[in-house]
């Protein structure tokens, strides 16, 4: 009873295939993989591919990516098995509580919201910054108290007053001539001739937020049918870097492929074998949101074949589009030069036959943070949706509107909690949070396709995760060791994150649970 308590898998299967309050049957395979695609393909692509690659692993990040990507394959074909067994919206809150109990299932649904709801505010403060630099490029700037929140975070934990430097005269913002980025204290500012502004709401932020909420209440297809033209327009823009920048590859800047090995002033290490092993959990990162395409399983036309291809087809394909544009963005440029918030556009100014292509980059990163946006907004109110249905959350949270069919009510809160962190609030303490979030998940989404194996080797599984229980225990092992290799800080936020989950279970989850209430009238 209670925390232990777990979820049929048949009493699952009937409560999907019932219509009634139920969401819209509308997607199609290649809505799923597209939905999968932008969330994947995002500030990956165009920001970590050059970080690692500077930082860690030299041109080898190339095989970074492959790592990271067999460790997201492996988490992939875990979800894939439980998506067609129980196509239900929940996706690894659901898993959990079929195979482990409702505490952990309340457990990894209150993480989620660290991979769904927080990284959609995370995210589109990124959107924010290719917007406006995408604007300033021909003429038009954004108010620079209206671009930012009014705090921020420095050196990693401390939270102060946000601002910008402008030019007086303009009102265009300002970088230290030394640094080519922005200024880092109110005094250099004013030393270096600039005027500080004060952020007061990051404003393109939560205009986009507010503009995917809306899209989202309409309905499902047509949000699906959003994320494709997007999803088209980033796929076209990276295809035409990696099909013309191998044309002008420096073949020079892929030796050594592997750098040697270098200590840094603090002892630790970077680049060789080590380098490229220390770079797969940074770009794994890059992943972070396939498992969404799970949250749509009651709005899939035909979810028990369609989840699995479009989870797998989706990993596939962000998996060999990444590695193809490390290799092109190393050949571009030595790896040295890409340690920078722009790496595409710093591959392509190294060869002057490109720089058409440097605008279309940044129309690349807009769409692309767009879609990856769009899909966390999609994911979090699916979850919450199920979770109100279990009687875990009030019943505000499993509302559907009566014409669109969606969880209006659900996606409303989220939408507006969403705005409210993006427009206001610091996010340099949550990215990380965000990951630990999202490791959580994936390890218990493997573990518990081995535990169903073991306890009920007798039910249905229209796809099987295949080498059980090898797979299960290199994606399970893979993630944890990436979660070891959080920052301390990162354990304290967990923690402190979990502790008023547990606390929100115990006060009103476990009491109105429906399975309890169900035990309860039972005995």
């Amino acid at each position: 009873m209670g925390l232990w308590s777990k979820k049929s898998i048949v009493e699952l299967r009937a409560q999907a295939d019932s219509a009634e309050g139920g969401l819209k049957r509308s997607l199609g395979a290649l809505n799923l993989t597209m939905l999968g695609i932008g969330a994947i393909i995002g500030a990956g692509i165009f920001v970590l591919t050059g970080t690692a690659a500077a930082n860690f692993a030299g041109p080898g990040v190339s095989l970074s990516f492959v790592l990271a990507g067999l460790a997201c394959l492996f988490a992939g074909l875990c979800y894939a098995e439980f998506a067609s067994m129980i196509p239900i919206a929940g996706s690894a809150y659901t898993y959990s509580y079929a195979t482990m109990g409702e505490g952990v299932a309340w457990f990894i649904g209150w993480n989620l919201v660290l991979e769904y709801l927080f990284a959609a505010a995370t995210v589109s403060v990124g959107w924010s910054g290719y917007f406006s630099a995408m604007l300033a490029s021909v003429g038009v700037h954004i108010p620079a108290a209206f671009a930012s929140a009014p705090l921020t975070v420095v050196n990693g934990h401390e939270v102060v007053r946000a601002f910008t430097c402008v030019d007086p005269t303009s009102g265009v913002a300002l970088v230290d001539a030394a640094t080519s980025a922005a200024y880092a204290t109110r005094e250099a500012c004013l030393a270096g001739g600039g005027e500080v502004v004060n952020g007061l709401i990051n404003l393109p932020a939560v205009l986009l937020i507010l503009a995917l909420t809306f899209l989202l209440v309409r309905g499902v297809q047509e949000s699906a049918t959003f994320n494709n033209i997007v999803v088209a327009i980033k796929m076209i823009i990276v295809l035409l870097v990696i099909g013309f920048g191998f044309m002008y590859v420096n073949t020079d800047n892929w030796t050594p492929f592997i750098p040697e090995m270098v200590t840094n002033p603090d002892g630790s290490t970077k680049y060789g074998v080590a380098g490229v092993l220390r770079a797969a959990p940074v770009v794994f990162f890059s992943y972070i949101g396939f498992d969404a395409v799970s949250t749509a399983a009651q709005e899939a036309k035909n979810p028990q074949r369609d989840l699995p291809i479009g989870m797998i087809a989706s990993l596939l394909i962000c998996t060999v589009l990444y590695i193809l544009m490390s290799l092109v963005m190393t050949g571009l440029a030595p790896y040295t030069a890409l340690g920078v918030a722009h790496p595409v556009s710093a591959a392509l100014e190294a060869v002057p036959q490109l720089k058409w292509l440097e605008y279309l980059v940044n129309i690349g990163a807009v769409a692309g943070l767009s879609s990856v946006v769009l899909v966390m907004l999609m994911g979090q109110p699916r979850i919450f949706y199920t979770m109100s249905r279990d009687g875990l959350l009030p019943k505000i949270f499993s509302r559907v509107h009566p014409t669109y069919q969606t969880p209006a009510a659900s996606t409303w809160i989220v939408g507006i909690i969403a705005v409210v962190i993006a427009g206001f609030f610091p996010l340099g303490l949550l990215g990380e949070l965000v990951s630990g979030g999202t490791l959580a998940a994936f390890a218990t989404v493997c573990i518990g396709v081995w535990v169903l194996r073991l306890r009920s080797p007798e039910l249905t599984r229209p796809f099987r995760t295949p080498l059980v229980p090898l797979v299960p225990i290199l994606g399970a092992g893979a993630t944890l060791y990436m979660m070891y290799l959080l920052p301390k800080l990162t354990w304290q936020l967990l923690a402190a994150w979990t502790a008023i989950g547990m606390t929100i279970y115990f006060v009103y989850g476990m009491r109105n649970s429906t399975i309890g209430q169900q035990e309860q009238q039972g005995r």
